[in-house]
């Protein structure tokens, strides 16, 4: 079994006690990894501080740093892979791309441009505007996408000048540990450090006096909490949440010709992406045929053990989610809601669940009111766009949304009705690191990417010099 370490002040440290990974497809622990003391934890924040003033002071050895830091990760993707698919469920083909990509996400940070602006420069003075980092950030990254997640949030708070604290959700703890193995020799002590642990390692973090900034991915919950623990301290955060992204289809779509990216809008990594598609709303016109559709490609998407040849969606990854999502489906079926196709969990030991497709529930049912986060997708009809518009609205959440038609320009004038903070039109879950990622409403406070991403790193400056 290998020995997995955090990473404090540049060493790789062992824990003085360790807890279980779950594998999700076997249903049993596959490895144990550190528990995080206060000491330790006091150790990494101090380690951070230490190295802050140092880091922030050169943007050319930064980057220089995070490009090398970048091929370094890709080099050693196809371990970190194997044990992302272990403990997280994904088929290792997806795993080796979400590492790739991470390295990718490293890389491209390490080419944004930190501006500064002029104001004034004349014989009388100079007025610059200045992005400065903030010191010390704390980290916090969720289990459905643990190293691409971390590495975009470290990546653009490093190249800013900040130093990190990172701590991986305790579902997925190993495969961070292992980049944390490339950092230590690729970046100088304390400019990032890794923590594991279970409750309350999480909340210790944002509350300490040292952490300037808080940046966190997981629950609507849980960031209530973050922004709470920010308060006192009056600390700065950037917050992705969740979200029950609406999908639209209109009248005049081909059912058969969008079945397939649809699909995959809404079961990539298992339904387990918080910009998933999570409810559709459908013609009255087309809804049977596009169900029908659908339900065939769900059934043809294999479901199993990630490490497996074939299999292209891997199990929920943990057993409180999946007892969630099997709650929910439950709970369907005995308010009237019909089950097209899936339903069932695999076995009584794994956390696999069929790809599942529901009919006959309304607005105000939890399988379309709340945020499933998994492989179960629920099917409402509508009559009147103006109706299915508002309905897509009608919901605390506002991460993302889609609209498919075989008129663009029609459907782009229904997506830009959308309250959220991306909305595509015959695409879904299409991201990219050159546009701004967001939410509104309880979806989230904050961007990243791009120099939106910058300007979340950063607080201003002004220098205001008088000249003779």
């Amino acid at each position: 079994m290998t020995d997995f370490r955090m990473l404090i002040n540049g060493e790789m440290v062992s824990g003085n006690e360790t807890f279980p990974v779950i594998n999700p497809a076997l249903g049993e622990p596959f490895a144990e990894a550190p528990e995080c003391s206060d000491d330790q934890l006091e150790a990494a924040i101090q380690s951070a501080q230490d190295a802050f003033p140092a880091w922030s002071q050169d943007l050319a050895k930064r980057r220089e740093m995070l490009m090398a830091l970048g091929s370094a990760i890709q080099a050693k993707a196809p371990e970190i892979a194997k044990i992302l698919t272990q403990e997280q469920g994904k088929p290792l083909d997806k795993a080796t791309a979400e590492v790739m990509g991470s390295a990718i996400q490293v890389q491209i940070a390490a080419k944004l441009e930190i501006p500064t602006e002029t104001i004034r420069d004349d014989a009388k003075g100079l007025i610059e505007v200045r992005r400065k980092p903030f010191g010390p950030v704390a980290a916090i990254t969720p289990w459905n996408y643990p190293v691409a997640i971390a590495m975009g949030k470290v990546a653009t708070a490093l190249v800013a000048g900040n130093t990190v604290i990172l701590k991986p959700s305790p579902f997925t703890p190993l495969s961070t540990l292992m980049v944390g193995e490339v950092i230590k020799d690729a970046l100088p002590p304390g400019v990032m450090n890794i923590v594991s642990g279970r409750d309350p390692l999480g909340s210790k973090l944002t509350a300490h006096p040292t952490i300037r900034k808080i940046d966190f991915t997981g629950s609507v919950g849980t960031g209530k909490k973050v922004a709470a623990a920010a308060a006192p301290d009056l600390k700065r955060f950037t917050l992705e949440l969740g979200g029950n992204d609406p999908a639209i289809v209109l009248a005049n779509a081909n059912p058969k010709e969008i079945a397939t990216r649809l699909f995959w809008g809404a079961f990539t990594n298992s339904g387990q992406v918080c910009t998933a598609v999570k409810r559709v709303y459908v013609h009255e016109s087309i809804h049977d045929d596009l169900v029908e559709q659908m339900s065939e490609v769900a059934k043809n998407a294999k479901v199993g053990n990630g490490m497996d040849e074939g299999v292209a969606l891997g199990p929920i990854n943990n057993k409180p989610q999946f007892n969630r999502v099997k709650e929910l489906v439950e709970d369907t079926v005995n308010i009237g809601g019909k089950i097209v196709t899936g339903g069932h969990a695999f076995d009584d030991k794994s956390f696999c669940f069929e790809n599942t497709i529901i009919t006959d529930v309304d607005d105000d049912s939890r399988i379309v009111a709340e945020e499933q986060f998994g492989p179960v997708l629920p099917f409402l009809t509508y009559s009147d766009i103006d109706d299915a518009i508002y309905r897509a609205n009608n919901t605390h959440f506002g991460l993302g949304a889609s609209v498919w038609s075989s008129n663009i320009d029609e459907a782009t004038e229904v997506a830009s009705q959308l309250v959220c903070g991306t909305a595509w039109v015959n695409q879904h879950l299409a991201l990219t690191p050159m546009a701004p990622f967001g939410g509104s409403k309880w979806s989230g406070i904050g961007y990243i990417h791009g120099h939106w991403g910058i300007e979340g790193a950063t607080e201003l400056q002004v220098i205001n010099v008088k000249r003779s």
